[in-house]
């Protein structure tokens, strides 16, 4: 065991930097967790960070390899056995369907050398094209939008401190102050301007925060953000508000773009969204003068690009920074937040169904033929694109779908859109893998459970938010019968006869990466281990013998002539149905109208919860899910504080309490994602996606909201005990 590991908290993309040491006295956690003083968190962690330690040592834990028997009870298998039944489910199902038969599904929590390796042994070792992960589900529609308007994706174009100095802050569908609290430091300077600008159905946590003063909240009927940021842009224009000079020599398309908001003017769009006109023209002012005076950021979440028209509302967002000439500015700028561990370099180097390593497309035969090289194969061995995660999803145990899957760092049957179906598809695979340190609710339905490391046990690296280079580094050593990814995926693809090479060492699965990454949008080929370890800043671009690139965009954009591109959008079907659902003046939700639910996370836990659920002080805060409701709308269905409640629509069902309150518009409910069985919330869902990025449709979902019967009470309430 090693004293005083400087690494980073396993959970979000702030990437919080924290210190592991051996705890003086024994204690429930193996080590003790200390902040560390980083550009991001400033020596400050959230509740997950301070007890994300305590999880290496929980009893749940899996230490040995599961396989699933006769009796459909999990027993304990050598490792030599478990990789054979692995390797021999492969060959039957390639000799019996295809390589495409073989599916993988991977996660934006695995460190970029395990996504590196993970995309490779996918396409050579299984030979096949069905590779993605959980990533679309997060940060795809913004990474779509940001390609088409800049030639590049990354989260954060400029460092996190940046916007320490700036006046104006439009921050769109992130509730930062739950979902990674250390970030809300980066708001005061705003804030005390008067100048954050929150948008969110709810009046979130982060919403709050523009009391007193410190700002605006615009408070949309939810899937509306499409029609306010076509708002915003047109008061701009038509307020002379727009940088000319900016538009002028740093993009391209704006007489389109112009035309296209025309129609958007602020009372039509106040009909549409229920934001009053008088506070779009005055955010709109906001951002413009900010971007003279003292710098304007505007920041994407999860909130508005989740929705099946999410690449059109990011583009929106970009094209309202662009007219007011952030993008590349030297005190202004666009960015997302990216949302998981490793959500940025788990999307660059190969784990995505059409992705090669380096943000290189798989369709481009240059970029087939210079990571053939590196891998030392015919570039017609790597297969094509494969299926986004949603159709991957879906074709579980169809006749031409996925036979055999594994799933490493991913918990889909809590996490994916109609997660009954999902559920339903595990079940008709014939041999499931899962790699996982619990026996989560996705692992629960595989046919082999094989124990890997968890991130306090591992070496390696990730890029958070802002696109910077991070090492992990390991404390302690992992259970006996524990193994890291990268030493399954060496030994299975030395079974599988696989061409190439294929390593369990993080460091030298690294220095391929860097090879393989060269010349690509992201490339790390500047970057190594070393350098890390000596704390140097290492933002990608990082081409051999540069300095990185902390603030992108400063001199022209990655398309071919230097510009950034409008691109004219409009709401479509599913946007305008939710505007015709209305603006209920009277605030009540009449008896039986559908409602609007909106899924997202809670401060105490993370993504499908697999973790934090298990962390005794984060479940007691928190044990279940509970449905967030206007006293009027609970009301008209007869719904008091804390009854048992049922959500339902065609997918499914789920029961819960009530949690009534006015921080939320009147038509729309709030569930949590976090949780299982009868409160997950993904059983209701829809599997509807961005036609552009993939992106599962999990923020606008019609649902009926109703008093649960006596039987379905007396159920919550059971689940409610054994949790």
């Amino acid at each position: 065991m090693t004293d005083g590991a400087a690494t980073h908290c396993p959970y979000c993309a702030l990437q919080c930097a924290m210190t592991l040491s051996t705890p003086a006295a024994p204690t429930e956690a193996p080590l003790d967790v200390a902040a560390r003083d980083f550009p991001t968190n400033r020596g400050g962690l959230c509740r997950k960070g301070w007890t994300s330690a305590s999880l290496l040592k929980h009893p749940g834990r899996v230490t040995e390899p599961l396989l699933r028997g006769p009796d459909g009870v999990h027993h304990p298998v050598s490792w030599e056995a478990a990789l054979k039944f692995a390797a021999a489910a492969v060959r039957t199902t390639r000799a019996n369907y295809g390589p495409d038969a073989v599916g993988v599904f991977g996660g934006g929590g695995l460190t970029n050398e395990k996504a590196y390796q993970l995309g490779k042994f996918a396409r050579l070792a299984l030979g096949t094209s069905r590779i993605d992960y959980n990533g679309r589900f997060c940060m795809s529609s913004a990474a779509a939008a940001g390609m088409r308007a800049f030639g590049l994706d990354r989260g954060l174009p400029f460092p996190l401190a940046d916007l320490d100095s700036a006046s104006t802050i439009l921050l769109l569908g992130s509730n930062v102050a739950e979902t990674m609290p250390p970030f809300v430091q980066h708001l005061h300077g705003a804030r005390d301007a008067g100048g954050l600008i929150v948008v969110d159905p709810r009046r979130s946590a982060t919403a709050a925060f523009t009391a007193d003063g410190g700002g605006l909240h615009l408070q949309p009927l939810a899937g509306t953000d499409l029609a306010l940021l076509l708002g915003l842009s047109h008061v701009v224009i038509h307020e002379n508000l727009a940088d000319s000079a900016y538009i002028e020599d740093r993009t391209a398309g704006y007489p389109a773009l112009a035309r296209s908001v025309s129609a958007f003017w602020p009372e039509r769009v106040q009909t549409l969204t229920g934001v009053p006109a008088g506070l779009i023209r005055e955010t709109a002012r906001r951002l413009a003068e900010g971007a003279r005076l003292g710098g304007s950021y505007i920041l994407t979440g999860r909130g508005v690009e989740q929705h099946a028209d999410g690449t059109d509302t990011a583009t929106a967002a970009i094209n309202l920074a662009l007219l007011l000439g952030l993008p590349g500015s030297a005190r202004s700028g666009y960015g997302t937040l990216t949302g998981q561990g490793n959500g940025q370099g788990g999307r660059e180097h190969g784990q995505k169904a059409d992705q090669l390593p380096g943000y290189r497309k798989i369709t481009d035969p240059a970029a087939r033929a210079h990571v053939a090289a590196v891998w030392g194969v015919p570039e017609a061995s790597i297969p094509g694109p494969g299926l986004p995660a949603v159709e991957l999803l879906r074709s579980l145990g169809q006749p031409d779908g996925v036979r055999c899957l594994f799933v490493h760092g991913a918990n889909v049957a809590v996490s994916a859109p109609d997660a009954n179906a999902v559920i339903a598809g595990l079940r008709s695979l014939d041999f499931l893998v899962v790699c996982d340190f619990f026996i989560s609710e996705t692992a629960a339905e595989a046919d082999l459970i094989l124990p890997v490391t968890q991130w306090a046990e591992e070496e390696g690296t990730l890029t958070n938010l802002e696109g910077r280079v991070l090492r992990r580094r390991r404390a302690i050593a992992p259970p006996p019968g524990v193994r890291s990814e990268l030493w399954i995926m060496t030994r299975l693809a030395g079974l599988l006869d696989a061409p190439s090479t294929f390593s369990e060492d993080p460091e030298t699965v690294f220095e391929e990466l860097r090879l393989a990454s060269a010349g690509g949008l992201a490339d790390y080929s500047g970057i190594d281990y070393a350098r890390l370890d000596r704390g140097e800043e290492a933002y990608w671009p990082y081409p051999a013998g540069s300095n990185g690139t902390p603030r992108l965009f400063l001199d022209s954009f990655a398309h071919p002539d230097g510009r950034a591109v409008f691109t004219p959008v409009a709401p479509g079907h599913r946007s305008s149905l939710a505007a015709e659902a209305g603006v209920r003046p009277t605030g009540a939700d009449p008896a039986g109208a559908p409602m609007t639910l909106v899924t997202g996370r809670l401060l105490e836990h993370y993504q499908s919860g697999t973790q934090t659920r298990r962390v005794a002080a984060l479940a007691a805060a928190r044990p279940e899910a509970r449905l967030q409701i206007h006293p009027a709308a609970a009301a008209a269905q007869g719904i008091a504080e804390g009854d048992v409640v049922a959500i339902a629509n065609g997918r499914g069902k789920v029961l819960c309490r009530a949690e009534l309150s006015a921080e939320i518009r009147p038509e729309t409910v709030f569930l949590p994602f976090h949780f299982p069985g009868a409160g997950s919330a993904n059983r209701l869902t829809e599997a509807a996606t961005d036609p552009v990025s993939g992106m599962p449709e999990f923020k606008t979902t019609t649902v009926w909201v109703r008093p649960a019967a006596a039987g379905a009470r007396a159920e919550a309430l059971q689940l409610e005990g054994a949790s």
